[in-house]
């Protein structure tokens, strides 16, 4: 098992991890928001129709197409471009700093997502964008 090597199978394998922990957590996101699991804080979701409604259904359709690997790319763009919105319409305006408005994870799914994008799914991904470093 060499991890180093060019050619090694290795890498492919770490980002399909990376894409389905990053799919289960985002989709996570979105199944609170629209389906009420995991309980949400307030008791109750966003309303229909509403910005972060429209977030939920990006976040559970892309964490599905993430999670099982097919059109990784483009999910990953519409993803990726939601969660800048979502940093700079919800977090940003409260401090400039991400550790005092909260917007750590957006940032972090940001630019991950747009990695994805780039690089593709990694191993058993379920579309014909399968990235080959």
């Amino acid at each position: 098992m060499d991890f180093f090597s060019p050619g090694s199978v290795w890498p492919a394998r770490a980002l399909m991890v990376l894409r389905i922990v990053a799919a289960l957590i985002f989709l996570e996101h979105g199944t609170q928001k629209l389906l009420g699991f995991p309980a949400f804080p307030s008791g109750n979701g966003p309303a229909a129709m509403s910005l972060p409604w429209f977030a939920g259904i990006i976040e559970l359709v892309g964490g599905l197409l993430l999670l099982v690997g097919v059109a990784v790319r483009p999910a990953a763009f519409v993803m990726s471009g939601t969660m800048a919105v979502a940093y700079w319409w919800a977090h940003a305006p409260r401090s400039f700093f991400p550790v005092n408005n909260g917007g750590d994870a957006a940032i972090l799914y940001c630019f991950l997502f747009l990695y994805f994008v780039v690089a593709g799914g990694g191993s058993w991904n379920g579309s014909k964008d399968v990235s080959k470093p």
